[in-house]
């Protein structure tokens, strides 16, 4: 699932450095740049986004300001210079406030918040699946799962039971499907449930008897989505 995003800033280049951010994350989307509230408005009446990245201090119409005119406001996350509007943004329901400048690190966790949000809603809706198997439509839920591997033109998918499912699709058609708050790709050929994530050492994955690979390029975001802030370390 693509997470829509607008960002709202009077400032060129911190307009630029939040697409660059945007572009990095794999699960956020830009839906558009705007430079005022005014002209941001505009566009909200013809669409909807999932989530605004918003200045606060602009002319005309400030960030608090415009996010008290929209009638339904999307996720807001404040980005300022400005720490005395902190009080005021969590008075709005922001889920988050960034202080400039802002590193990569602080919003990748901002945006992680939004993540869980809006798959954590998406999982409760769905708790199974269907898919072909030898001809017949099968039922599959989705705590059974443990991790799917892609095969090219077909995946396989391994139940806690055992068992493996075999089905005509493509496993980027499958993490379309599946609630990122429980399923994460780990590799070119491997989705993992995060539930049945039995240890990590270093780029593997072990479910059981099973190795699944980590690869380099998505290792830190599989590790910050399964180990969140339950990982207990040495201060």
């Amino acid at each position: 699932m693509k997470i829509n995003c607008l960002i709202i800033d009077d400032e060129p280049l911190a307009r630029e450095g939040l697409k660059d951010y945007v572009d990095q994350v794999g699960f956020l989307q830009s839906a558009g740049e705007f430079k005022s509230a005014l002209e941001a408005a505009n566009f909200l009446k013809e669409k909807t986004v999932d989530l605004i990245f918003l200045d606060i201090n602009m002319p005309k119409m400030n960030g608090l300001e415009f996010v008290k005119s929209l009638e339904q406001p999307p996720a807001i996350i404040f980005t300022t210079a400005y720490r005395e509007f902190a009080t005021d943004s969590y008075e709005l329901e922001a889920l988050d406030y960034l202080v400039k400048p802002i590193t990569f690190e602080r919003f990748f966790k901002a945006v992680n918040k939004v993540y869980k949000k809006f798959n954590t809603a998406a999982a409760e809706e769905q708790d199974h699946f269907y898919v072909k198997v030898d001809g017949h439509i099968t039922k599959v839920k989705m705590k059974e799962v443990m991790y799917i591997e892609g095969m090219k033109d077909y995946i396989k998918i391994y139940l806690k039971d055992h068992s493996r499912l075999i089905t005509l699709l493509s496993l980027k058609q499958v993490e379309k499907e599946l609630p990122g708050s429980h399923f994460i790709r780990t590799h070119r050929s491997f989705i993992v449930s995060k539930t049945h994530v039995d240890s990590i050492e270093g780029n593997t994955i072990h479910i059981g008897t099973a190795q699944i690979p980590i690869a380099s390029n998505l290792r830190s975001d599989v590790l910050e989505r399964i180990l969140g802030d339950k990982f207990w370390k040495r201060g």
